[in-house]
């Protein structure tokens, strides 16, 4: 954590403590109750949508669940108001995480369709609560709540109560962008098909994010309910605090802890000026009008932009982490020994089988290579190894277990990598942060401190070291290609699955990536090499593999293979006879 930071909540948050003492009028103690009641919405909504990129509507609903937790233990039931706040969080935590562990196991439930989800349930839950007895109609009035003296006024003492929120919320959202949590949502954002694949549980993460942003909507409902002492289903089950909430946060920022801040500051006192000087609509339409301009013109929000101007103020980068060479990968089992199997394995794909009961042995220590034409299924064999494809039927043994059943991180967690034919990094980390990545939810489930040192030493080991700071999108084929191979190998792999690793890369660069693969072996990784160039199969294979239509047409010793008729003909066709 960045030291700054924390001499920034301990300097501001006491001077903004103090502001009930200098015994202001009550419009500038609301006025900032406000914009601190909208930095809670706006950044809670911020950890699961801006982070992962899970865009919900449905943050009103949460908001809503809080309020009429106060309204009624409070309104109804006569319980002391500050009693009721975390019962509030609590009520719209436990709501969240049930829905979200049923709309999160399901992939098509993502993007667009995520979004329209959350949205209708604010109003089904709306319609539910104005048809029970828990509003029944006319709402609930709150007026009669006794309010604990905490400030030297009642304004005074709400301003205190969602500051101290705010502050919670504020370090919560902190230090979950520079833990283990913000990283995996951060994956997740970009490709969770390959955050999941590189040993993140992308499923419980995401849980666990949609439980905090609930839990603190919640609360700070409940706050709200009491301070405008009446509540109505039509008020709070609205379109209004998730446009806000969205609003804010790109606005300020999605990408950064404390751009919903920032969004919510600048667009609460917007509305506040204009609603002052009776031009409500004309202040949305500068805020849409400002809005359209950041979206444009600065895509990562203000806060965005301003890190980008201090960034090229700063005399010297920061420096990069010293490099820390791994420890050996440890080797369960002699070399030789049969470290996987793939047990008659079929998967299919709308009635096309991609893998026809294949079955396959790896053993430790070698260089394996699996080779077929187009469409003969190794892509998808290697999907199916690493979890990200479940077969149909079929086992996939590592060493002594079957991860068919088990969750597609648990590969990762187990020992195994790959890189993809078509690079697939996260786009919007850097390249030092998407091999750290691999490290700290890899085999050894590194601290970030000890993944970054050893993300540089496999980053100058592919000769991408003075790249790190760069995005993936600045790097060219042959360095993106190097950047899967430096991921797979940070996470400290028993094996690696190399998807066509060389494809499109130029003869010298090929000839660098055979030297590297080599060491990869040295070092104590098994390789399961596929590739279409066959000099480098030839050069680096013990065994050779050739699939065609999902099945094994032929294996053993590489040059034994390449000359089977039955390879030849795959790959080239059946030659006709002449005069036929």
């Amino acid at each position: 954590m960045d030291r700054r930071v924390i001499a920034g909540f301990a300097l501001i948050l006491p001077l903004l403590a103090a502001v009930p003492l200098l015994k202001l009028p009550a419009f500038y103690e609301t006025f900032l109750y406000l914009v601190l009641h909208w930095i809670v919405l706006a950044t809670s909504w911020n950890i699961l949508s801006g982070y992962s990129g899970y865009f919900s509507f449905g943050h009103g609903a949460f908001f809503g669940v809080g309020i009429y937790t106060t309204a009624v233990l409070a309104g109804k039931l006569d319980w002391p108001f500050l009693a009721t706040l975390p019962v509030a969080g609590m009520m719209a935590a436990v709501f969240g995480v049930a829905l979200g562990a049923i709309v999160f196991r399901l992939r098509s439930l993502r993007g667009e369709l995520f979004g329209l989800l959350t949205l209708a349930v604010t109003f089904v839950i709306g319609t539910i609560i104005l048809n029970t007895p828990i509003d029944g109609g006319p709402g609930v009035y709150l007026s009669a709540v006794p309010i604990p003296a905490i400030g030297p006024t009642p304004s005074g003492s709400f301003y205190l109560i969602i500051l101290a929120l705010a502050a919670v919320m504020l370090w919560a959202a902190y230090w979950i962008y520079c833990g283990r949590l913000g990283s995996a949502l951060f994956a997740i954002h970009d490709d969770e098909d390959v955050a999941e694949v590189q040993g993140v549980p992308t499923y419980r993460y995401k849980l666990i994010a949609f439980g905090i942003s609930c839990a603190f909507a919640g609360v700070a409902g409940g706050i709200h309910s009491v301070f405008v002492s009446y509540v109505t289903v039509g008020e709070v089950f609205n379109i209004v605090v998730p446009l806000n909430v969205v609003l804010m946060s790109v606005l300020g920022g999605s990408r950064h802890w404390f751009g919903p801040a920032v969004g919510a500051t600048v667009i609460t006192a917007l509305l506040y000026s204009f609603t002052a000087g009776d031009f409500a609509v004309a202040g949305r339409a500068a805020i849409g009008l400002i809005l359209i301009v950041v979206i444009l013109f600065m895509p990562q929000g203000i806060m965005g932009q301003l890190l980008r101007w201090w960034r090229k103020r700063e005399s010297a980068p920061k420096p990069l982490p010293e490099p820390l060479s791994p420890p050996p990968i440890a080797r369960q089992g002699q070399a030789g020994s049969l470290i996987l199997s793939v047990n008659h394995v079929t998967k299919q794909f709308t009635g096309v089988r991609a893998l026809n009961d294949v079955s396959l042995e790896v053993r430790r220590g070698e260089i394996l290579g699996l080779v077929g034409p187009n469409g003969s299924g190794k892509s998808t064999m290697v999907n199916v190894i690493s979890g990200l494809y479940k077969p149909e039927e079929g086992s996939v043994v590592f060493n002594g277990t079957d991860l068919v059943p088990l969750p597609a991180y648990q590969a990762a967690h187990s020992g195994i990598a790959r890189t993809y034919q078509i690079p697939r990094p996260f786009v919007t980390l850097t390249v030092l942060e998407n091999a750290t990545l691999a490290g700290m939810f890899g085999g050894r489930q590194l601290s970030r401190a000890q993944a970054e040192r050893q993300a540089m030493h496999w980053l100058e080991f592919v000769g991408l070291a003075e790249r790190a700071r760069a995005l993936p999108t600045e790097l060219n084929l042959h360095q993106r290609k190097f950047l899967e191979l430096a991921r797979a190998l940070a996470s400290a792999p028993q094996i690696v699955l190399l998807d066509e690793v060389l494809a499109g890369l130029t003869p010298s660069e090929i000839n660098s990536a055979i030297t590297l693969v080599r060491e990869i072996r040295n070092r104590g990784s098994t390789v399961v090499f596929i590739e279409h160039n066959m000099r480098a199969v030839l050069e680096l294979c013990e065994r050779l593999i050739v699939l065609n239509y999902g099945q094994i047409i032929s294996s053993g010793d590489p040059r034994r293979v390449i000359a089977d008729p039955e390879v030849i003909s795959a790959y080239l066709g059946t030659p006709h006879e002449p005069g036929r």
